[in-house]
C-alpha cells in the first residue's frame, strides 16, 4: 500500500459495519478493502461504494490494511472519513 502514513494520520473507521455506516451516511471519502477478506462482505461494499459514488482501493491483504490503519490485526475493510 502507497500511502500508509495517510492513513494513520487520517480519521479511519475499521471494519464491516462502521464502513458500511460511513459509506450509507455519506460520511466516507475513500474505502480501502482487502483482497484476501471474505468476497461476500467485500461485493457488498463495492456495490455499496458504487451507487454512492465513493472511490474504493483494493488492498492486497488484510493484514496490510490493518497495519497501515494503525491496529495490530488484520482489517477486512476500512473508510476515510471526510473531514
Amino acid at each position: 500500500m502507497s500511502n500508509e502514513k495517510g492513513l494513520q494520520d487520517a480519521h479511519v473507521k475499521i471494519g464491516t459495519k462502521q464502513t458500511t455506516r460511513m459509506v450509507q451516511t455519506g460520511m466516507a471519502s475513500e474505502v480501502y478493502v482487502a483482497e484476501d477478506s471474505d468476497p461476500q462482505l467485500t461485493s457488498k461494499i463495492i456495490a455499496l461504494c458504487e451507487q454512492h459514488n465513493v472511490k474504493c482501493t483494493k488492498v492486497d491483504t488484510m493484514k496490510n490494511l490493518g497495519k497501515a490503519c494503525g491496529i495490530g490485526v488484520g482489517a477486512a475493510m476500512a473508510a476515510v472519513v471526510k473531514s
